[in-house]
């Protein structure tokens, strides 16, 4: 004899029904935001250098920065580019250093320069961490239309007694 609890059953395929449709939505959705955050970097129509880029990355040069991850390394050369531009300085120090000089105008430009140059880094990022996230959500999506129709496909048998 067996027993079967056919309110556990319904709810596994309530949930896997569920879950069938969340995942294609996150799926489309994923994929769409990826070609929102492309579409948006190559309309800035930022890239990279074709000279003074670091020889690892000599491949990236000339080329237009439109993934996340492309979005990430030209944000880091940035990085590399006002730490030697500032020597290592922020823009909020090089503004203290500003206030306490008075009018200079060497820190001045110094302080657009690193305004500039860290908002930039800071777009780029941004586009690297959206990025990421669409990952992470067409991650999630596959895994929920698997599991989702696993759960609604699979049969339900009693337990022995």
């Amino acid at each position: 004899m067996t027993v079967t609890n056919r309110g556990a059953d319904a709810l596994l395929k309530a949930v896997g029904a569920a879950m069938l449709a969340a995942g294609p939505v996150m799926l489309w959705r994923g994929y769409g935001g990826r070609r929102d955050i492309r579409a948006e970097l190559t309309s800035q129509k930022v890239f990279f250098p074709r000279r003074g880029i670091p020889a690892h990355l000599a491949d990236l040069a000339g080329r237009p920065v439109e993934t996340g991850p492309q979005a990430r390394v030209f944000a880091e050369m940035i990085k590399g580019s006002l730490a030697r531009a500032t020597d290592g300085r922020t823009y909020s120090e090089i503004t203290a250093e500003l206030h306490a000089a008075g009018d200079d105008e060497k820190l001045a430009d110094l302080r657009q320069t690193a305004f500039m140059g860290e908002t930039l880094r800071a777009s780029l990022m941004s586009a690297y961490q959206a990025w990421e996230v669409t990952s992470l959500v067409t991650g999630l999506g596959a895994l929920l239309t698997g599991l989702g129709a696993a759960l609604v496909a699979s049969p339900r048998t009693g337990t022995p007694r």
